[in-house]
């Protein structure tokens, strides 16, 4: 067994390790210079060139003309996306002081605010902390929760916005450099995220320990309110920068490309820059506080069942923090894939970028499940028993084991199968490619079809880890399965912000005029990243299945529901509701893509029209007004989607009770999913098929394109489409049902007490 002594060291020690290899990568990347000191007349001095002799001539282009351009554009773009965020966090740091309130009032009315110790739950013949203790440190777990999440989406937009134009001038020495430099900034976001989620739960468990003592049902109890607060914040920031991203997005495509025939990122068009940002605060600090408050919801949901099970009734330290001890070995294993793919494998070749990211997945998948077999050995008894559902089931190590690999390995057969459907390499998005043909409507056709095909073997690859995880070590296993799919993060993390980095390099390359060769590496580093982008939504819906699942498993059993029958009345009505749930913030997020849109549209026009030389390029479009629509339209359109999740649960506990609640929860979850996996799957193969027919890298595609023709109007409106459907409704989804499940388990005290009002009424 793993002394308690040594779990101590390992899971700061492996905190502080994935940290400092983040800073080492930051520090790789800043030796790229791309300004220097304005020593000259107006000018820049020569140290914004790398004179390494490895740079390749640029025809027509001057050098540092293009270098000075590439800053400019950078910052343009730091500034705006830091804008964004801050303004964003001041309307997050309102509804934190709010909702922080609520969980108080609501909980510590569970016994009226009373300060005497109360029998224990779970752990018979015990008293435990009283209610208004639970109360006090919920909140503050809400709060360090947000705030962490706060703080990884920051950081990654930072470390985006700072390596996207160092990309785009390592390009021009070949693909190599720039494929490294990309991984390296995505490797930043994805460690700092690991390693500062995994510090800063650890940390409250040893500072809530100090007042709780013996009474661990307590402790655990309070801490899922740090997944709470993870996710509140991912919520608003995957709706926000998504509804942000997408409004630029969508402006600069159909006016750009579809009526004003101009290439993609043209700086000509105004919204280049509002795009750019949307990458950023969507795809980027979107996505990192999605994940991360998945990785707390399952830290959570696992360390609550432990809790009440053999591990924390005997207070097994060691046992009861297994879920940390997996996130510890994530990060150490991690850190080995990414040296191996930046220091000992060198990209050579455009056809090599796609392989090398697949092949980070493989190899942490593979590493982790040795780690995993030598931990579950060394960290648990070899019998123990576990929490289901007021009974005790008897459990082995090995099958935790078990657990953890189903849900690395599901992963990944969901990042390969994510890929099949909306990878240009594949038949299903070639076939959306050809039916652009006959126009539109068929591409739209196809596109439907593909998405809502692509979720059959990703649900059926969940139901079989479910099942499984479930006859092994129930709810816990579920939840230490959603942690092993999340174990990889920081490899998953790296090759999701590669993406939109890559993509921002681009952009920053066409709007500096670099040459069509430095282009052309830009286009094929973006390409493998929209498919690793694909990918990471994969994860990110699989684990929120799982998630949503264990975090209801736990609900149920603190809300002292015995059976979810969906025979009665009352879950049947919550779960028809429930289940109505993901088309209703559908509609309410396309809503306000769609809103924003419209004005980035009448806007890039008005510019079109009425500004005298913009098509000739003699005048420089006004990008601030676009910037500014965008930010104004998703900071007032994510309120009205984000408040339909957070006070769902309130109401429908609070009114209708825990049974219809249980409900909800279980309809939200089971609809959820499949809405997520095909609005992704769907506008991830409308983008690439478009992407198909421009890059004309086979005859079938060079018979559609070039640019410009029909059919690649077609496939642009495709596109169009599915941006809203990849960028905003489906990725918000996975933290719609993620996010009900946690709020209902945080509140679950308050709702197994007063709720029911009506039918206690009627």
């Amino acid at each position: 067994m793993m002394g308690e002594a040594a779990v101590q060291i390992l899971i700061p020690l492996a905190a502080v390790i994935g940290i400092g290899f983040a800073l080492c990568q930051w520090f790789l990347v800043s030796k790229i210079k791309i300004s220097g000191e304005l020593g000259e007349e107006n000018g820049y001095a020569d140290n914004l060139i790398e004179e390494d002799g490895e740079e390749e001539e640029e025809e027509g282009v001057d050098r540092r003309v293009a270098v000075a351009k590439c800053a400019e554009i950078q910052n343009a773009i730091s500034v705006g996306a830091r804008s964004f965020l801050f303004t964003e966090y001041k309307y997050l740091a309102i509804f934190m002081v709010i909702f922080g309130a609520i969980i108080f009032l609501f909980l510590g009315s569970v016994k009226g605010f009373s300060k005497e110790s109360e029998p224990c739950t779970y752990t018979k013949g015990r008293l435990c902390r009283p209610a208004v203790a639970n109360a006090v440190f919920s909140t503050v777990a809400f709060l360090l929760g947000a705030l962490t999440s706060v703080l990884s989406s920051f950081l990654g937009m930072e470390i985006a916005t700072y390596a996207n134009a160092r990309t785009t001038l390592e390009a021009r020495k070949g693909v190599g450099k720039a494929f490294v430099t990309a991984y390296r900034s995505g490797a930043v976001m994805g460690f700092l995220l690991a390693a500062n989620g995994l510090l800063v739960l650890y940390v409250t468990i040893n500072l809530f320990s100090l007042y709780y003592g013996d009474d661990w049902e307590g402790l655990y109890e309070s801490i899922t309110g740090y997944g709470l607060g993870g996710s509140s914040v991912a919520l608003f920031g995957r709706v926000g920068g998504g509804i942000y991203t997408k409004a630029a997005d969508v402006g600069a495509d159909l006016v750009g490309k579809v009526e004003r025939n101009i290439p993609e990122d043209d700086p000509r068009n105004p919204a280049v820059i509002a795009d750019n940002v949307g990458d950023n605060v969507g795809d980027i600090a979107g996505m990192g506080s999605d994940l991360f408050g998945s990785y707390a919801e399952s830290s959570c949901a696992a360390l609550f069942i432990a809790s009440i099970s053999s591990f924390g009734i005997n207070h097994n330290f060691t046992a009861t923090l297994y879920p940390l001890i997996i996130s510890s070995l994530g990060i150490l294993v991690c850190l080995v894939t990414t040296v191996v793919a930046t220091d000992f494998f060198k990209i050579k070749r455009i056809t090599e970028i796609a392989p090398a990211l697949k092949r980070q997945l493989v190899v942490s998948t593979i590493l982790m499940t040795v780690g995993t077999a030598i931990v579950s050995f060394a960290a648990l008894p070899a019998n123990f028993t576990l929490f289901n559902f007021g009974k005790e089931k008897p459990v082995k190590n090995w099958h935790l084991f078990f657990c953890v690999s189903i849900g690395l390995w599901t992963g990944l057969v969901i990042g390969y199968v994510t890929e099949y459907y909306t990878s240009n390499s594949y038949s299903p998005v070639r076939e959306i490619a050809d039916s652009c043909r006959t126009g539109a409507a068929t591409n739209v056709i196809f596109g439907l079809a593909l998405g809502y095909k692509s979720a059959i073997i990703p649900v059926s690859a969940i139901a079989a880890a479910i099942y499984v995880s479930f006859s092994l070590a129930a709810m816990y296993g579920i939840a230490i399965a959603a942690l092993g799919m999340l174990s990889t993060i920081a490899t998953g993390l790296a090759i999701d912000a590669y993406g939109p980095i890559s993509d921002n390099a681009g952009g920053i390359a066409e709007m500096a005029g670099m040459s069509h060769k430095v282009r052309q590496r830009t286009d094929a580093l973006d390409a493998a990243g929209n498919t690793t982008a694909a990918i990471g939504k994969g994860f990110a819906i699989g684990s929120a299945a799982l998630v949503s699942l264990a975090l209801f498993g736990a609900f149920v059993s603190r809300a002292g529901i015995e059976t979810v029958n969906v025979l009665s009345p009352k879950v049947f009505i919550g779960l028809i509701f429930g289940a109505m749930l993901p088309y209703w913030f559908s509609a309410m997020t396309m809503k306000s893509v769609g809103n924003a849109a419209l004005k980035m549209v009448e806007e890039v026009r008005r510019q079109f029209n009425s500004v005298p030389g913009l098509m000739e390029g003699r005048t420089k479009p006004d990008y601030a007004t676009c910037v500014k629509i965008s930010t104004d339209a998703s900071l007032k359109e994510m309120v009205p989607p984000g408040a339909l999740v957070m006070v769902t649960p309130l109401i429908a506990g609070t009114f209708f009770g825990v049974e219809t609640l249980s409900g909800v929860l279980a309809g939200s979850l089971v609809s959820g999913v499949q809405v997520a996996i095909s609005s992704s799957n769907t506008g991830g193969a409308w983008d690439n098929a478009k992407k198909y027919i421009e890059a004309g890298a086979s005859d079938h595609a060079k018979s559609l394109g070039p640019k410009g023709s029909d059919a690649h109007k077609a496939a642009v409106i495709g596109d169009t489409i599915g941006d809203p459907l990849k960028d905003t409704s489906g990725p918000s989804l996975n933290i719609l049902i993620k996010l009900m499940a946690v709020e209902s388990l945080v509140f679950a005290p308050f709702f197994a007490t007063h709720g029911g009002l009506l039918f206690k009424w009627f």
